[in-house]
């Protein structure tokens, strides 16, 4: 029967993650079924261990990632980076062993690890470490020379760094330095003859964004030298010591040999992860290779790609194709930042306001999934308000989530719970407010400050840290809050939620300056007899308390949403003072929603 061309049930599409790993050069076939932004994470091959005495361990490949990557409409070649070879020659002048090569996805590019130096048989011939993605570890010398330095790394310079130095030589000593990891440097050689090598740089652990291991994406790496999840571990450095092997660096950084005979191992394919240096023996040198650095990879995470099993109408298709989309209004899935408004001080040398309650997603965290065609309510908490009266902040809601509103200060006894507590006042008991209240999974905020001091109030809690007790003389410091890059802003603007400074007391007794307000909009204690300052507007920031006598509490800072989108979404924000804005480079093409009023979302 005809259906206007329905041969079978309609049936939405489903959103769900893919992730595609890239263990071999290959090709990117974007799909009009996945929204056009990903999560890539882009690692080259680490640098081979020096050798044949004393060898320098290879530094990690540089590792890369953007959360929010704009993705070309048509097919691209994804390159991925070589293990740089281990020094496995006895040569004068000792050499460096090779350097992994770069791997590259679409306009990212991460530089190969650099090659660890390698001395031979005689002394004073060793060699520095290549500069890289992370830098190779300079050599080990049987001669009282001068230290061979380790490679740079961040070579060439990137920001954020893709890796790190490596270690240097020790200086006039028979032992190496290690490959610099993703996520530090690599160690220095021993100074002294018989010592050990550097160890080799920790790689870095993208457990946050791609998921904690195992994972079917992730290369197979022994328990000691992961986890699976950690990628670039620097190689470890040789020494003249009688079995000495000092171990490579988490994320597949392969040990350096031990002397006489145990051999170096190879950084782990598929993680970046620097080689192994080759070791001298006991009573004179003897020629011991590096080892092979391990190969990079590449990993793409696409969230929101569209499934149906059903069968659409033609019409249906039509509007897909002309979408780019599965379905004009499917589902798609976004990043959240949800801040409460900030709790007030207390009066006379009261407690700070806590903050507001903090929740997010951004980076790593549970997404919300949005349907398209709706209207979404969006409540931006109000800052509680100052004076004799004063007030805890409200809560802000988006979809599923509430952050509650911070704890007020108190003049006399214990603080106000809330999503930060606040602080506790000059007397008995002063206890601060709990924080996290209502709990939630991630924590919401933390505690105020606790006294009692017959003087001084005590800090507001922050996102990030609880609020101080107060110290005996002059308020307790607000708690700090929390940086959050997910509207791409830099430092203080994407710093939220510190806790309001307590209020001191002029005049006898215990006098002192009132505290202060925590990064984040927190608002400083009142110093005697001035009021305590307002936290600031749009951070959640708490009060700060009102010296004593007769300062008066401030008023917390009123909270802020910030919704974060594919670039392919189509989503509106009401009313006009509320934003919408596209990110650019290295972010490019995610959409940003900013709510710092209450109004609506729409898909």
């Amino acid at each position: 029967m005809s259906n206007g061309g329905i041969i079978g049930p309609v049936n939405d599409p489903t959103s769900t993650t893919v992730v595609t790993p890239f263990t071999a050069s290959g090709t990117f076939n974007p799909t009009n079924q996945a929204p056009n932004t990903a999560t890539v994470l882009v690692v080259a091959g680490g640098g081979g261990g020096g050798g044949a005495v004393l060898g320098g361990g290879g530094g990690g490949g540089g590792v890369r990632s953007n959360s929010c990557f704009s993705l070309p409409g048509s097919p691209f070649s994804v390159t991925i980076g070589a293990g740089g070879a281990g020094k496995t020659t006895d040569t004068i002048p000792g050499g460096q062993a090779g350097s992994g090569t770069d791997s590259i996805f679409d306009s990212i590019t991460s530089a190969g690890g650099g090659g660890g130096g390698g001395t031979c048989g005689g002394g004073g011939n060793g060699s520095v470490g290549a500069n890289g993605g992370s830098g190779g570890g300079g050599s080990g010398d049987i001669n009282s020379s001068p230290e061979r330095a380790g490679g740079t790394g961040n070579t060439p310079p990137v920001s954020p760094s893709q890796g790190n130095n490596g270690g240097a030589g020790g200086t006039g000593g028979a032992s190496a330095g290690g490959g610099g990891g993703a996520g530090a440097v690599g160690g220095q050689g021993s100074p002294s003859f018989g010592g050990t090598g550097g160890a080799g740089g920790a790689g870095a652990d993208f457990a946050p964004l791609f998921g904690a291991a195992p994972q079917t994406f992730y290369p197979s790496v022994p328990a000691p030298r992961g986890p699976a999840s950690t990628f670039a571990g620097g190689g470890g450095a040789g020494s003249d010591a009688p079995a000495a092997s000092q171990p490579g660096g988490s994320g597949g950084g392969g040990a350096a040999g031990g002397a006489p005979s145990t051999a170096a191992q190879a950084g782990i394919s598929n993680t970046g992860g620097g080689g192994g240096g080759g070791a001298g023996g006991p009573g004179g040198p003897v020629g011991q290779a590096g080892a092979n650095g391990g190969s990079g990879i590449v990993l793409v995470k696409q969230t929101g790609v569209k499934a149906a099993p059903g069968v659409w109408s033609l019409s249906e298709q039509y509007n897909y194709k002309k979408a780019g989309q599965w379905t004009p209004s499917a589902p798609f899935d976004v990043d959240y930042l949800v801040v409460a408004g900030g709790g007030s001080g207390g009066v006379n040398h009261g407690g700070g306001g806590g903050a507001g309650g903090y929740r997010t997603s951004f980076p790593g965290g549970t997404k919300i999934s949005l349907s398209g065609g709706t209207s979404y309510p969006v409540t931006v908490g109000a800052g509680g308000t100052g004076g004799c009266a004063n007030t805890s902040g409200t809560p802000s809601i988006f979809s599923s989530i509430t952050s509650t509103g911070g704890g007020k200060g108190i003049n006399d006894g214990a603080g106000s719970s809330g999503g930060s507590g606040g602080g506790g006042g000059a007397a008995a008991p002063g206890a601060g407010g709990a924080g996290n209240s209502p709990p939630t999974s991630p924590s919401q905020g933390n505690p105020g400050g606790s006294g009692p001091s017959l003087y001084n109030g005590s800090g507001g809690g922050g996102a990030s840290a609880a609020g101080s007790n107060t110290p005996g003389s002059g308020g307790g410091a607000g708690g700090a809050g929390s940086t959050n890059l997910i509207a791409g802003n830099p430092a203080p603007t994407s710093i939220y939620a510190g806790g309001g400074g307590g209020g001191s007391y002029f005049g006898a007794g215990s006098p002192g300056a009132g505290g202060a307000g925590g990064s984040g909009g927190g608002g400083a204690g009142g110093t005697g007899p001035s009021n305590g300052v307002i936290g600031t507007v749009n951070t959640g920031g708490g009060g700060g308390g009102g010296a004593g006598p007769c300062g008066v509490g401030a008023a917390g800072g009123s909270g802020i949403i910030i919704i974060r989108a594919p670039g392919a979404a189509g989503i509106s924000a009401s009313p006009g003072t509320n934003t919408v804005t596209t990110l650019p480079a290295p972010a490019g093409g995610c959409k940003v929603a900013t709510f710092t009023v209450s109004g609506t979302l729409t898909t």
